[in-house]
């Protein structure tokens, strides 16, 4: 005897998902473009770039306020995205002063953070403080 079970139905991205996934592929075209920079002259792809992960990371913060429900549900999501856009706020302040002894692992921190929170997003579950 054979049982069927039913067919799920795809998951389509929430809107936290997309954002932090594009913050994400931000970051990661900040260190290709970090190595361009290094190599020849590729300064405007990464102030372009510097840009658009600031705009990710702020998004990132908005997608958050959106899905939090106040009166009940965590705002940690909400911290979190909020962190984010400050380590972003210091990166830009360090990518301008030109401090990359600081900037360069920072921007290795930031793609890792944001690496953990792309896969908390994707996997669904909650962390462990929020359940």
């Amino acid at each position: 005897m054979t049982t069927t079970q039913p067919a799920t139905k795809p998951h389509s991205p929430t809107f936290v998902q997309v954002a932090i996934a594009l913050q994400t592929l931000a970051i990661f075209f900040q260190a290709a473009t970090a190595g361009v920079l290094l190599a020849h002259h590729g300064e405007l792809l990464h102030s372009v770039g510097a840009r658009v992960m600031y705009g990710a990371s702020m998004l990132y913060v908005l997608a958050a306020v959106l899905a939090w429900r106040p009166g009940g549900a965590s705002a940690r999501p909400v911290l979190y995205a909020s962190g984010f856009l400050v380590l972003a706020s210091a990166q830009v302040v360090l990518g301008i002063l030109r401090v990359p002894s600081v900037h360069v692992p920072l921007g290795v921190l930031m793609f890792g953070l944001s690496v953990l929170a792309l896969g908390r997003a994707l996997s669904g579950r909650p962390a462990a403080r929020d359940a």
